[in-house]
């Protein structure tokens, strides 16, 4: 599945005229053709080491995880129990740590969006004081990568590479997840339990993911066929969200994908870093002739695409976290669903 799956090499965009002109064709067919690629060469060599933490934060005494209780926060940050997350109204069977920006409590007032309520502290284990050290570098590290492809991509549209900065800068809504799928005690066909993640897109505009060897991310190539995607060491995963779509008329494309739940007896852990525009920015189409001449987006019943990012995620947050809003938010009306890889 390589083959379906490019493997791009990010040194390449740094190299000779040739090479860069190469480079750029063959992201741009990737991100037209399945909107997944994978990407090595890119300098962050300390993949393993995160995971590594990931694990060790599953592994805290449960005591020390529900202390982080996403259900405490108004802004959907923190610790989630298996199936404390849905998608398309079905629990997904994970455990997850959601961060976003690290920002100063920023209570919205009367009146305004409700996107505001996602401004704010994340939650930190006491118990692991190293973790958000690192974590905090791996956002400023992705952050940057994640600029640069974004760049590229426009490039190779025959776009500005600076249009969408705009959009981004100063303080792109970046969100992070540790992610644990622990198998099943019982294989089981007809309960749901093999759904780890529900098939989704993602909201916003590009996704950055570490998974371990266990593998399980799963990408819909044609309308119901799924392709497994390899894992490859020291690569990210790397798709587009739905923002993408909007602004490129369709020509690009958020892929659905979904995680099947591993084996009785295996887990799991992988860390999807979502790179996206400031809350309160609106996509505009970009100047490209491939965009010209691109069809449109395609509507899919249930789940309408807004330009305006800050809408976008919370279709998403509302749909996904029904007890939070239940709890924090309750004159939210029902959006569309999200999820994560």
């Amino acid at each position: 599945m390589t083959d379906t799956f490019p493997v791009l090499d990010l040194r390449d965009a740094a190299g000779t005229d040739e090479a860069r002109a190469e480079f750029l064709n063959r992201l741009r067919e990737a991100v037209h053709e399945i909107g997944f690629f994978q990407l090595v060469g890119h300098g962050i060599e300390d993949a393993d080491d995160m995971l590594e933490l990931t694990r060790r934060f599953f592994a805290l005494p449960e005591a020390d995880r529900l202390a982080l209780n996403i259900l405490d926060s108004p802004l959907f940050r923190g610790y989630s129990e298996l199936g404390r997350e849905h998608t398309k109204g079905i629990p997904d069977q994970r455990l997850q740590l959601d961060i976003g920006p690290e920002q100063p409590a920023s209570p919205p007032a009367p009146g305004d969006p409700a996107y505001r309520c996602l401004i704010g502290p994340n939650e930190w284990p006491e118990a692991m004081p190293e973790l958000r050290p690192a974590i905090e570098s791996w956002i400023t590290r992705l952050t940057d990568l994640s600029h640069r492809l974004l760049r590229l991509m426009l490039e190779a549209l025959d776009a500005p590479a600076g249009f969408l900065d705009d959009v981004v800068a100063p303080d792109p809504q970046i969100h992070l997840k540790l992610l644990h799928y622990p198998g099943p005690a019982e294989q089981s066909d007809d309960d749901g339990s093999g759904q780890g993640t529900g098939i989704h897109n993602d909201l916003g505009l590009l996704t950055l993911l570490v998974q371990d060897d266990n593998g399980g991310l799963q990408v819909a190539v044609e309308d119901d066929r799924f392709a497994d995607v390899p894992v490859i060491p020291g690569a990210f995963v790397v798709n587009l969200g739905e923002l993408l779509e909007v602004a490129t008329r369709g020509y690009l494309r958020a892929t659905k994908h979904r995680v099947i739940r591993p084996a009785p007896g295996v887990d799991r852990y992988s860390i999807p870093f979502f790179y996206n525009p400031r809350l309160d920015a609106t996509m505009q189409p970009l100047p490209s002739p491939y965009v010209e001449g691109a069809g449109g987006v395609i509507d899919v019943a249930g789940n309408p695409l807004f330009a305006l990012y800050g809408d976008n995620v919370m279709k998403g947050l509302i749909r996904s976290f029904p007890d939070i809003v239940a709890r924090h938010h309750p004159t939210l009306a029902a959006g569309a669903g999200s999820g994560s890889s």
